[in-house]
């Protein structure tokens, strides 16, 4: 690569800055003839990167919000890298039906009462359910209630830790996040049925305990959920093991999570026998709030090493839940214009983000996608301008990104693509020409994993409905909730074992001044 009409200095700068333009088999960058891209080939520019802690998110929104996760984690986790990562959750519980109820009994004698938690299904493979760490392995499920109205809350951030009193019911065995069980149910009038149901985890409960809690309410506080709730405040779920453990994720989007009662009645025919009746009241997101809290440990761990200790390491580590995320920056792009001689058009730019180990291992596999913002001014998170694209329901999207129909990504290829493998790749053009061109200022560039499922959180795709453009629902992207529990460690850009970070840019150089 030849520079034209350059001073001294500025050509002593560009070749500090980018140290020397190499033909992409030098390096090992094989040049896709799918993809290929006219101009030059820039692929020394600094990128920097700092493993920094990640900020707590909301966990809940409100009822039938869009912006609502789509699925909460449980567990424990221990990892030599990253340290321990518990997450607990916290439950309202709604009347059956969200209407009035009785138990029609006096006194009421229960029979047994069972906490159902609903696996959540995995977005790539329906048959799947999501669970991150070692499945096989005892968990200490214990069931109490909220001494708060959880349902009266305004905030529910990641980090919250909600109190709790009376243990209710505990439970210990493998997590089995992909077996269905088989469960009996009542059938009035008939023989009981037993039929097989889809994963899910089943907490017995203290009978008597939810007979003087739930059952003897009176008519009036029975007659609805603010009532309810009130009065029962809810339930706190928690979850122990030893060893490595592992993150288990649950759904409470549908009608799947309950508080299962069952209690005698009056036969309505005959005097001498009873009735076994069942009412399941329901844990849902569409009717009232589940939050989760999430706790990071870092001590005496490689990454709180590098937090302590901000500087140039050979890797950088990334981890969902709120946990770890990577602040990069581009420190001589604003720089390039000066150092070519002349302005550019670039014709793509290309974030590549390697793992430094590319070994998928169980228990800690790495996360299929990475999202990408940025700060503003007020540091507040906004989307990248790539993945951002303006339509007639996002009047505030980037009109360039609509019109060249390309995928902002950030999915990880563990199979060769291209010249991709073992990677994550971002096109961030119209960033980088923003920040060539001194339009924006990079006051802060963040990596951090999401859940494989947003897909078109934050424009991904391309594409928009009006159900994601809800701010909530945007924000997430920015803002990623606590659906995944994945992990990796990635080279940076002076990994002397080549797995790095790395700005490949194609541009061509203007006459314009």
């Amino acid at each position: 690569m030849k520079f034209t009409k350059l001073d001294l200095l500025t050509l002593l700068i560009s070749l500090f800055l980018f140290s020397s333009c190499k033909d992409s088999s030098s390096i090992g960058l094989d040049v896709d003839p799918a993809n290929a891209v006219s101009g030059t080939l820039l692929d020394t520019v600094t990128v920097t990167s700092r493993t920094v802690k990640d900020e707590a998110t909301e966990t809940f929104y409100g009822a039938n919000s869009a912006g609502n996760p789509t699925r909460y984690p449980l567990g424990l986790m221990r990892d030599a890298i990253f340290g321990s990562t518990t997450a607990s959750l916290a439950m309202s519980v709604n009347l059956p039906g969200s209407t009035a109820t009785s138990f029609s009994t006096t006194p009421v004698t229960i029979d047994s009462a069972v906490l159902v938690l609903s696996y959540s299904t995995d977005s790539l493979n329906a048959r799947a359910r999501e669970f991150y760490g070692d499945s096989t392995a005892n968990y200490n499920i214990t069931v109490s209630q909220l001494t708060e109205n959880l349902s009266t809350q305004s905030s529910w951030l990641s980090t919250k830790n909600y109190a709790s009193g009376d243990v209710l019911g505990t439970r210990s065995g493998p997590a089995r996040p992909n077996t269905k069980v088989k469960v009996t149910t009542i059938v009035t009038g008939g023989a009981d049925t037993a039929v097989v149901q889809l994963p899910q985890i089943r907490i017995r409960l203290n009978s008597e305990m939810i007979r003087n809690k739930i059952a003897v309410l009176d008519s009036l506080t029975l007659t609805t959920n603010a009532r309810f709730n009130a009065a029962f405040k809810g339930l706190k779920v928690t979850a122990t093991t030893t060893g490595t453990g592992g993150i288990m994720f649950l759904n409470f989007a549908g009608t799947t999570s309950n508080l299962e009662i069952y209690y005698r009645q009056q036969n309505a025919t005959t005097t001498t026998q009873t009735d076994t009746i069942y009412k399941a009241f329901p844990i849902s997101t569409a009717t009232n709030a589940v939050a989760a809290t999430v706790a990071h440990d870092y001590t005496n761990t490689p990454v709180a090493t590098q937090i302590n200790t901000p500087g140039d390491y050979q890797v950088t580590y990334l981890q969902a839940m709120s946990g770890i995320r990577n602040r990069i920056s581009f420190p001589y792009l604003k720089n390039l214009t000066a150092s070519l001689g002349s302005k550019i058009v670039i014709n793509k730019a290309e974030l590549v983000i390697d793992s430094s180990d590319p070994a998928d291992s169980i228990p800690f596999k790495i996360p299929p996608r990475l999202a990408m913002y940025r700060l503003d001014i007020a540091g507040q998170r906004q989307l990248i301008s790539d993945g951002n694209p303006y339509s007639s329901t996002n009047t505030t999207g980037d009109s360039r990104t609509a019109a060249s129909g390309v995928k902002f990504d950030g999915f990880y290829r563990f199979v060769k693509t291209g010249y991709l493998q073992n990677s994550y790749s971002f096109n961030v053009t119209n960033y980088v020409q923003d920040l060539v061109d001194g339009k924006i200022i990079d006051y802060g560039t963040f990596l951090a994993p999401i859940a494989t499922d947003v897909t078109s959180v934050g424009y991904i795709n391309n594409t928009l409905t009006s159900a994601q453009n809800a701010a909530p629902v945007v924000s997430n992207y920015a803002y990623p909730a606590p659906t995944s529990a994945g992990r990796v460690v990635i080279g940076s850009f002076n990994n002397t074992n080549n797995r790095k970070i790395r700005l490949n840019i194609y541009y061509v150089k203007t006459t314009a001044q």
